[in-house]
């Protein structure tokens, strides 16, 4: 029988429910809040695979987005501008005060959602964006489906619906790590994507997607996650572009632990992916297990559009209007060996 307890409460006094599930050979608990996929283990391999926080405390006031689904629009929108059929809307600029980062400060990953469906190894979540919130054009519903399947395969849908012409970009914002959680320098990394977008200082895209010939982008062959160039190490918070428009799901990355010989697998219907090191992050609390999160402690793998593509030229859609469906999937698929 499918399980659950109460984890604690959010913001506003919110009972915050945690699920269990298993299947796959894997196992994984899941927060209402957010949609926050806290935890996941591989049965054979004893550390978490993804890094998390043990109380709600720690998740509402030192976590950098850990496992949650950013929305209704994730990454970056330049200026939190965009226009739709004419009409120009100002988004809550909630980083550096000048862009606009997942959502805003209290989007859907800061929202207690639904539990519409749970069962031993599956459950799905649901929350309402509300017109207005963050400067948002229509209701946004958006419904999370988690799915731990045969084959050590994490399952992730994200559908989402509006009753009023909007942008939608749901993604989901775990940092893995497939050796201890401490460290992942010794991981190597494949991206099957032959251009990236450059960022300006805020890292907005600009010029366009470039060639990953001949750069420390390219990940198209096997390769150390750590990269130098010119006597510096890079440091990657890049969309890699993987096709012009939403497709059929395929493999887009890999990516290896040499220590554990844990692999993870990515395969996903988006057409852009975040490749994030973690260079920023260095959380004072202690993580799951008690582990210590400092920089690169883990690595994020977000499917997802192009950021700022409702502001690019040529770049895939990003318009939601009422009467269609978002649908965007993703398979993280683990093994040992």
């Amino acid at each position: 029988m499918a399980k659950s307890e109460t984890f604690g409460t959010g913001r506003n006094g919110e009972t915050v429910t945690r699920v269990f599930l298993k299947g796959g050979g894997l196992t994984a608990k899941v927060l209402t809040w957010g949609a926050i996929i806290q935890d996941i283990r591989l049965e054979g391999h004893a550390a978490p695979l993804v890094l998390g926080h043990e109380n709600m405390p720690n998740y509402l006031d030192h976590s950098p987005y850990f496992g949650v689904t950013p929305g209704r629009s994730s990454n970056r929108l330049a200026n939190g501008r965009f226009t739709i059929d004419g009409h120009e809307y100002q988004l809550e600029r909630n980083e550096k005060g000048v862009t606009h980062l997942h959502g805003g400060s209290d989007g859907i990953a800061n929202q207690n959602w639904e539990i519409i469906d749970l069962t031993d190894d599956r459950v799905t979540l649901r929350v309402v964006d509300p017109s207005g919130r963050a400067g948002y054009p229509g209701n946004c519903t958006v419904t999370a489906i988690y799915h731990l399947k045969p084959g050590g395969v994490l399952s992730v849908a994200y559908e989402s619906t509006t009753d009023a012409p909007t942008i939608a970009n749901i993604c989901q914002h775990s940092y893995f790590s497939l050796t201890d959680g401490h460290d992942t320098s010794d991981h190597e990394l494949m991206i099957a994507a032959d251009s990236y977008l450059p960022t300006n200082a805020l890292q907005i895209p600009e010029g366009g997607p470039k060639s990953v010939e001949g750069t420390p982008f390219d990940f198209r062959v096997m390769k150390s996650i750590i990269q130098v160039e010119n006597g510096e190490r890079v440091f990657y918070d890049h969309n890699f572009c993987l096709s012009d428009e939403r497709v059929t799901k395929r493999l887009v990355a890999h990516a290896m632990s040499r220590k554990s010989g844990i692999n993870l697998h990515v395969h996903t219907s988006e057409p852009g992916v975040q490749f994030y090191a973690a260079f920023k992050m260095n959380v004072e609390v202690p993580g799951l297990d008690g582990l210590s999160y400092p920089p690169g402690a883990g690595f994020c793998l977000e499917t997802q559009i192009w950021p700022d593509a409702i502001n690019q030229p040529g770049f895939p859609n990003a318009v939601l209007r009422p009467g269609e469906v978002l649908r965007q999937e993703t398979d993280y698929v683990f093994s040992k060996g």
